[in-house]
């Protein structure tokens, strides 16, 4: 599975844009979620997915700490690369 900051985001696109019935681009990944339309209820789905499509906790503070989509997949791309010793 790809996991950089990119594919991470693109499929936020598209799993959000699902949700709110828009295009996959018209989610703007540098705009906050709340400006987006995204409800606590969406941003709960959207947790639930990311858990499980990538295996990274992500608790709802972590959306206030970031609050757009280029932000959280920085956050998973951290998350989820592997790191050298």
């Amino acid at each position: 599975m790809d996991t950089s900051r990119e594919a991470i985001v693109r499929w936020c696109q598209e799993y959000l844009g699902n949700l709110l019935e828009i295009p996959a681009a018209a989610v703007d990944p540098a705009v906050d979620f709340d400006r987006l339309g995204i409800d606590s209820a969406l941003a709960v789905s959207l947790l639930i997915e990311v858990e499980e499509r990538y295996g990274v906790d992500l608790a709802p503070e972590d959306l206030f700490e970031n609050p757009n989509l280029d932000a959280v997949a920085a956050y998973l791309h951290a998350r989820t690369t592997p790191t050298v010793a």
